[in-house]
């Protein structure tokens, strides 16, 4: 990631989407469940992230049915207002995340 805060409009997420693109919801659970679940996203809470990012690659497929990403696979960030994504793309950095 080279901007400071990228942001994604939706069209541009539909757009990245079509490219293989990996898209962490990282809302809680009750969230998804009251607001619903955002097509072709992965839920992996906030508060587990950190831990995920770092799962051997098969537990990782396990745990959120998705192949995990490799450290220059581009990922994509959401959640509900964009505070909780900007913490997502700090922590994905700080583990070596491009």
């Amino acid at each position: 990631c080279t901007a400071a805060e990228p942001q994604l409009s939706y069209r541009e997420l539909k757009d990245l989407k079509r490219a293989s693109v990996l898209h962490i919801d990282v809302r809680e659970r009750w969230e998804i469940d009251k607001f619903g679940k955002i097509p072709e996203s992965v839920n992996i809470p906030l508060g587990e992230l950190v831990e995920a990012l770092q799962m051997d690659p098969t537990d990782f497929k396990e745990q959120y049915n998705q192949k995990m990403p490799s450290k220059s696979d581009p990922v994509v960030f959401s959640c509900l207002a964009g505070k909780r994504s900007k913490q997502a793309l700090a922590f994905a950095m700080s583990l070596g995340f491009s």
